[in-house]
């Protein structure tokens, strides 16, 4: 190694081709099991800052010739950003790498050359220090001169994809990157495939050559200080629509009470106020459909050999009574987009890597290592389920939704314990919501049944 970069949060070592060859993560929250600095970087991938170029004789030189560092060996940025300069001498062409490090984990390199020769470099590999079984998105993510961003996930690339004048170019893991970034010029990228179709970043280059970077955790405030657009880089998959704003609010709760266990839980009880209308509606349809159950099993007797005219008399029946089949699977239908938005900020989010709750819950972003959450929250499935009303007109199915939740239970037994906390709380909310519907319909009955008897 040739230089070593320090601050209080990160150890970063630079290797004799000028490439980051390492960074170690210093906070308690990111320690190994072994109680080691965490170190993002695989060894045998490629590193963050290679150059390579396009003439082939010029790289297979490069690749056999070190950089000089022209510098200190170790350099210190607690207090301020500090410049290591790096040199590569040639037979054709000297190349000349200025990157400057500042102590959040960004820095700004410049590249020059003293020839004209076409060059790429790469932000590298991305990071692998994650390797939990949980359904990951992991690659490369560009945001381009549009504010379009694209993913391209582990397997998916297929070598020719080419943006130009994008903003952002991030090779991404669960909870770390190292990406380029020049919201002012752009940067042309090329994606290659590697591996099993893995995608590896690289922007041109050619003579003098500047953009900055970043690399480490993708904390939200951290990115959001540097620029606000960096925090573009964080995925939340599919459902980042809903699951920006989720964060952000989370965020924010965070930010009062200090906890993120407790701001789960307020986010959780707000929800559950917001969507209350809805839930109430489809509450009430599955108490009128319970009702209508012996007269939907009557008409499923007499018209069962004609569908047709089934399904007319169904609806006649609904009609009748004001029930709606669809009414009761509107609570569920509402919570699906809702529990895999914040499925995948408590998976993604870094803030929430060593968050303690309460008593045994250390860390909100791991499983339960007692499995109590998730034996709470089954429990509590099982006692929503039976306050709740049913209208099963088919065996099976019942028993299928009386196991639903033992499967949810050893489902959720591999989830992050934020997540399951979510779920639990939901639930408790939903079994108050349930027992305040079910006063409210025994009510409205018997007042109907006593305005019937007055006439």
């Amino acid at each position: 190694m040739i230089a070593t970069i320090k601050s209080d949060d990160f150890i970063i070592t630079v290797d004799e081709l000028g490439r980051l060859a390492q960074m170690e993560l210093l906070k308690a929250k990111y320690r190994t099991e072994d109680g080691e600095n965490l170190k993002i970087l695989g060894s045998n991938q490629v590193k963050p800052l290679e150059l390579r170029f396009s003439d082939t004789k010029i790289n297979e030189e490069a690749f056999a010739t070190p950089y000089v560092n022209e510098g200190a060996a170790e350099i210190d940025v607690t207090e301020a950003a500090q410049t290591l300069t790096l040199v590569q001498r040639l037979s054709t062409v000297t190349v000349t790498k200025k990157i400057t490090f500042k102590p959040s984990g960004e820095y700004k390199v410049d590249i020059s050359t003293s020839a004209a020769t076409p060059y790429f470099i790469t932000p590298g590999y991305r990071p692998v220090a994650d390797q939990t079984i949980y359904m990951l998105v992991r690659g490369a993510l560009i945001k381009g001169a549009d504010d379009i961003i694209t993913t391209i996930e582990d397997g998916d690339a297929e070598g020719h994809e080419t943006f130009k004048n994008a903003k952002i170019a991030s090779a991404f893991d669960r909870y770390y990157a190292s990406f380029f970034y020049d919201f002012e010029k752009g940067l042309n990228v090329s994606v290659l495939q590697v591996a099993k179709g893995d995608p590896l970043i690289f922007i041109k280059g050619e003579g003098d050559t500047s953009f900055r970077g970043y690399i480490g955790a993708k904390e939200y405030k951290v990115l959001d200080a540097i620029h606000p657009e960096l925090t573009d880089a964080i995925e939340f998959g599919w459902f980042t629509f809903l699951a920006t704003p989720f964060f952000k609010v989370l965020l924010w709760i965070n930010d009062y009470v200090g906890n993120w266990g407790w701001a789960i839980i307020i986010f959780t009880i707000l929800i559950k106020f917001i969507l209350f209308p809805l839930s109430y509606k489809g509450m009430m349809s599955m108490q009128k459909l319970k009702d209508l159950a012996p007269k939907m099993k009557e008409l499923k007797e007499k018209y069962g050999k004609d569908p047709a005219k089934m399904n007319a008399q169904m609806m006649e029946l609904y009609k009748k009574h004001g029930a709606n089949p669809m009414g009761g699977c509107l609570p569920l239908l509402l919570q699906i987009p809702v529990f895999f938005a914040l499925y995948r900020v408590l998976l993604n989010a870094d803030e929430l890597q060593g968050a303690e709750w309460i008593f045994w819950i250390n860390d909100l972003a791991v499983m339960d290592p007692y499995f109590i959450l998730p034996i709470l929250m089954g429990v509590s499935m099982w006692y929503q389920q039976k306050i709740t009303p049913a209208n099963f007109t088919d065996p099976m199915q019942e028993k299928i939704f009386k196991w639903f939740p033992v499967i949810m239970t050893v489902f959720f037994v591999y989830f992050p314990s934020g997540l399951v906390l979510y779920w639990l709380v939901n639930n408790i909310f939903t079994i108050g919501q349930q027992y305040y519907v079910n006063h409210a319909y025994a009510k409205q009955k018997e007042m109907a049944k006593e305005a019937h008897n007055k006439k």
